[in-house]
């Protein structure tokens, strides 16, 4: 007998302990070994914290150009050295040469010294003068004259490199004139597009308009065809014409008056034009209009009057299929009356004029005045964008260039323009919308990322609407009802789950799942009624058989009883979904859907990625709780169970929530998952931007919308920055997500910590 084990007698002394020896070598290395490893955990889990701030700072960085204001800087100055006044100012794309109209001719100027590269003569005038032009930038354009003629004209440059050197040489390009007015009177406004052959509308009396129309028909076999239209318009307006545009398919004429109206001139048939009802449009009844353009697209109309007035105009097709003039929006008014507005060639922005010298830029989506600069001077008379919308010239009567370089890369966002509703060109009224493509260079980029957000907590709910009732039942069964040797399958197999890839689930669920879910979407919804129906009944069954034949399963294993249960109340759920459909939804549930709930069907919905981003999420959601539940303390599910309480009542009303943090956190961890999912939802959806609750109906997510677009965006430009900002959004909602949910737990763990 040892020691240890000796009995002791009554009155006998007790045995000496002997020591422990602890070899000093062992304890430091030990000790050494400890501390190394406390700081191997500490450094990384600072290098973690530095990554995600790193992460942060990129994210940053990338997105800060968005927010920034648009600057104009000053660059040079020409004097004019000419008496005659300047109508219209043009530059080339580089900012080098500039050309000036006025009543003499055109005038090419360099921008850097001011002097002539080379002499152009504009052939034609024959004596008379040029009294007007047609809005210039927009490629040719004509001139109006003294004697009712007007000539089209198209400015080139032509662009040679040698030795090292870039030289710019102008020249013209003259038609021949076009006999608007056989009176000969002078021609006062003046409107011209090269469309359709060829449309020009010109101004003579104070309400009289004179149109001249060219049709050219291009034949398969044989010559074309030419047809000209002349028409002689007098507006039943109060006023004078003082305003013309003319958009760049021919098709409308707008016309403003002195009175402040605006008429709308259907061109689209040239040899019956129809004179529309005149709108008020200015700011102060009774102002006039003193200018028109449009933005880029041709969509939409700019307006200036003489009170300084700026607003934006869309002709609309209302029910019943009449066009009206709406507002759009009114911007930052001018100290003066209007006398220029000239449109961006590269986006939606534009700038107005008054001739104080004060020049706006304004930015036509988003109705924001972005810019104010002071010209200087007190006789503006025109100016124009660059080419490239890097710059712009200002031109006074005397013919003297002020030159501006313009900063404004990313002029499309502001937190209304992407958070907000917006009126875009050719919708009915301000909507939520995600396009950042379209098929042409004038198209209006939308960058709503409301739809996204939206997609995304759409998904989100509908995966956790699916995931987290399954897998908090299967965990609160797993851990108080489970045979310890059925849950040691159970647990690693379904924890095994969450290491499917998502792409596999993605690619499953967009070409397997979803064409199965369309065949039995009203079986579907039967499942929650049905299988549950169908396990109440065995279970009132299984009372009724013999104790002798019960005892023979082991308590916590008869949910193996239950797995043919379950599919076969999903088989019965799929036929009677086929019954009911065919007496309750007239044989066809979509057709049903659509005309009695107007709803639409589509087969990568929101029903399929929650089914599919739901088990992605369930292996999570069941591990985390499953833990929290089994590591309540014993003791209190014996208590409960000594005082009388069921095994029911003691899980329900001691362990859950006792273990109520654990599966808050578990829920939120899910949630985070979701939100940050891509490949499901990439596949699984028809990735559309649409802002409806439906379940039958696909989103586009902020990740998706990631890894769909940012491999084609250009580097630096507005879409790849808001890509950056669309991340930052990701990081932000999980964020506070986390930051919510860590803090309900703390407080649940402080209610729960005495029991």
């Amino acid at each position: 007998m040892t020691d240890a084990t000796k009995v002791l007698k009554p009155g006998e002394p007790l045995p000496t302990a002997r020591p422990v020896v602890v070899s000093l070598g062992r304890l430091g290395r030990r000790m050494l070994v400890e501390r190394l490893a406390r700081r191997v955990v500490t450094l990384g889990g600072v290098a973690i914290i530095g990554s995600i701030l790193a992460i942060l700072v990129v994210i940053a960085i990338e997105v800060y150009p968005l927010f920034t204001l648009p600057t104009a800087t000053q660059v040079g100055q020409v004097s004019g050295g000419t008496t005659s006044s300047v109508l219209d100012v043009g530059v080339d794309e580089y900012r080098e040469i500039a050309y000036l109209l006025s009543p003499s001719g055109i005038r090419f100027v360099s921008v850097k010294d001011g002097k002539a590269p080379q002499d152009v003569s504009l052939p034609g005038l024959d004596g008379a003068r040029v009294m007007t032009t047609s809005p210039l930038g927009r490629g040719p354009f004509a001139l109006g004259l003294s004697d009712g003629r007007a000539i089209p004209v198209e400015v080139r440059f032509t662009v040679s490199h040698a030795e090292g050197g870039r030289t710019i040489e102008p020249d013209l390009v003259v038609g021949g004139p076009l006999r608007m007015d056989l009176e000969g009177r002078p021609i006062r406004h003046l409107a011209y597009v090269p469309a359709k052959g060829g449309i020009t509308v010109a101004h003579l009396g104070p309400r009289d308009l004179a149109l001249v129309a060219v049709k050219e028909t291009k034949a398969l076999v044989g010559p074309s065809t030419r047809e000209e239209f002349r028409q002689a318009l007098s507006l039943p307006v109060e006023g004078q014409i003082t305003a013309l545009a003319l958009d760049g398919r021919g098709d409308d004429l707008f016309v403003g008056t002195s009175s402040g109206e605006l008429v709308r001139v259907d061109l689209r048939e040239p040899g019956d034009p129809r004179v529309g009802r005149a709108v008020q449009v200015t700011s102060n009844p009774g102002t006039g209009v003193t200018a028109l353009g449009f933005l880029l697209g041709d969509r939409t109309l700019i307006l200036g009057d003489a009170a300084g007035g700026v607003s934006t105009w869309q002709s609309l097709q209302h029910d019943g299929g009449e066009r009206r003039l709406v507002r759009i929006h009114e911007f930052a008014r001018h100290p003066g009356p209007v006398v220029a507005i000239q449109a961006s060639p590269r986006d939606k922005g534009f700038l107005t004029a008054d001739g104080s010298g004060t020049v706006r830029l304004h930015y036509g989506t988003s109705g924001k005045t972005l810019l104010t600069v002071q010209a200087g001077g007190q006789d503006l008379r025109a100016m124009t964008f660059a080419p490239k919308a890097d710059g712009l010239l200002i031109a006074d009567g005397a013919g003297g260039l002020s030159h501006w370089a313009l900063n404004n890369p990313h002029p499309e966002f502001t937190v209304r323009s992407l958070f907000g509703k917006i009126w875009y060109e050719g919708y009915k009224g301000p909507e939520y919308v995600w396009q950042s493509t379209g098929g042409t260079d004038d198209f209006e980029a939308k960058f709503s990322l409301t739809p996204l957000i939206y997609g995304t907590l759409k998904g989100t709910f509908y995966a956790l609407l699916i995931a987290v009732p399954v897998a908090l039942l299967a965990a609160l069964y797993a851990s108080q009802f489970m045979h310890p040797t059925l849950k040691g399958i159970v647990k690693p197999t379904v924890e095994i789950m969450a290491a499917l890839p998502s792409v596999v689930l993605g690619f499953l669920a967009g070409l397997w799942l979803a064409p199965q879910v369309e065949k039995v979407v009203p079986g579907l919804f039967l499942t929650p009624l049905v299988i549950p129906g169908m396990i109440l009944l065995a279970v009132c069954g299984w009372r009724f058989l013999p104790v002798a034949f019960r005892r023979r399963v082991r308590p916590g294993t008869e949910v193996a009883l239950l797995i043919p249960i379950a599919a076969l109340g999903g088989w019965l759920s799929f036929t009677l979904g086929g019954v009911v459909e065919r007496l309750f939804l007239s044989g066809d549930y979509r057709g049903w859907l659509l005309s009695v709930m107007g709803l639409t069907y589509d087969q990568r919905n929101s029903l399929v990625v929650g089914i599919a981003m739901g088990f992605a999420v369930i292996p999570i959601i069941f591990t985390i709780a499953e833990d929290s539940l089994a590591n309540v303390p014993q003791h209190l599910v014996a208590g409960s169970l000594a005082l009388g309480a069921t095994r029911w009542q003691t899980a329900l009303r001691v362990v859950l929530p006792t273990a109520s943090p654990g599966i808050f956190s578990a829920i939120m961890i899910g949630f985070g998952r979701a939100v940050g999912e891509t490949m499901i939802v990439l596949m699984a959806t028809g990735n559309t931007p649409v802002m409806d609750w439906s379940i039958f109906n696909g989103f586009r997510a902020l990740s998706a919308n990631i890894a769909v677009e940012l491999p084609e965006a250009p580097v630096g430009g507005s879409l790849f920055r808001l890509l950056f900002l669309a991340a930052f959004l990701l990081f932000v909602m999980t964020f506070l997500v986390n930051t919510a949910a860590e803090m309900v737990r703390l407080r649940l763990r402080r209610k729960y910590r005495y029991l």
